[in-house]
């Protein structure tokens, strides 16, 4: 029951979470996949089933562009970027995540420790 209950926030938060590593430097899926999992201790364990249809709806809001770069003859890699219409939506939503934990941290804060 937990880990659905997480997986509902994550749904909510996937597409700020990648804008904001994006923002960082351009990456590709499977890095943003392995930076979200370093960065949280391994709480975020994505698979690409969670992040590229993601990416795509970033990339169809035009929140993000990507690129194609060929790292050997036979592999290439998608690079995505935050566009300044993304660093809009990020900062909209960071400010909001900002209002939003900090209510819920009010209201049951002490109740969790």
């Amino acid at each position: 029951m937990k880990r659905q209950y997480v997986e509902q926030l994550i749904k909510g938060i996937i597409e700020p979470m990648i804008l904001y590593l994006v923002n960082e430097i351009p990456m590709y899926g499977y890095q943003i996949i392995k930076e979200l999992e370093k960065r949280t201790t391994g709480y975020f364990k994505l698979t690409g089933g969670t992040i590229y249809p993601a990416l795509q709806r970033l990339e169809k809001k035009r929140l993000v562009i990507s690129r194609w770069q060929q790292i050997t003859e036979r592999q290439g890699r998608r690079y995505y970027q935050i566009t300044k219409k993304g660093q809009q939506f990020l900062t909209s939503r960071l400010a909001e995540w900002k209002g939003f934990s900090t209510m819920v941290n009010m209201l049951v804060g002490k109740f969790v420790k």
